[in-house]
């Protein structure tokens, strides 16, 4: 289906590292604008890992929307788990080396290494401390959309390179620098919005690959 397309998408584009990205100028910014990017790269830079539950609604033209649930971990260095609770289950892993999906109805969970994903980028490495946002977007504004919560700022980053997505929002906090929703909008217009509650920064956990006995299929 176009929306676990765009699950997984989103999925490596979080894992990948920024060894592609191509040094650029930021756009001109205000200086409290400035600022923020400043603190909010210093803040996931010192970050180990972070959990938290997400709801994410996906939407494209002409299509119903889509809303799944779980909770994600991240840590560094590069590690993920994704696990989707509603209205299905399943989960996905990255371990460093290795992107998995596992469907657990399916019996088995695919496999891809990152370095075969070499078309991909890495708007959102910065939450593992791999990524700078001045270097990895060429322009990062005020977005026009108005916050999921009254008092957030939101941002609007644009890739350098045009490709598999057109841009990035963020919405963050300004006093405390806590995500609240990232939304990853696709190429032809497609678009993933992750609410995140329940945020717990340098949370422990494991776990960064299909469970034990389950079998393992290259994709």
């Amino acid at each position: 289906m176009k929306s676990d397309r765009t699950i997984q998408r989103f999925f490596l584009l979080v894992t990948l590292a920024v060894a592609m990205a191509v040094p650029t100028t930021c756009a001109q910014t205000s200086p409290d604008l400035s600022r923020l990017i400043d603190a909010l790269q210093a803040k996931y830079n010192r970050l180990g890992s972070l959990s938290a539950d997400f709801t994410q609604i996906y939407t494209a033209p002409g299509e119903r929307a889509r809303r799944e649930s779980g909770r994600l971990l991240l840590r560094k260095p590069g590690r993920m788990r994704w696990d989707y609770s509603e209205p299905e289950r399943k989960q996905f892993f990255c371990d460093g080396r290795y992107v998995y999906e596992y469907v657990p109805a399916d019996g088995f969970a695919t496999r891809m290494s990152l370095k075969d994903a070499d078309d991909w980028r890495a708007p959102f490495a910065f939450l593992l401390g791999r990524g700078d946002l001045r270097r990895d977007f060429q322009r990062i504004e005020t977005a026009s959309e108005a916050p999921a919560r009254a008092g957030n700022v939101v941002l609007r980053l644009v890739p350098r390179e045009t490709g598999s997505f057109r841009a990035l929002i963020i919405e963050v906090d300004p006093t405390t620098l806590q995500l609240a929703r990232l939304t990853f909008i696709d190429s032809d217009g497609a678009r993933s919005d992750f609410l995140f509650s329940g945020i717990r920064e340098n949370a422990p956990g494991d776990g960064f690959s299909p469970p034990a006995g389950v079998e393992i299929r290259k994709n």
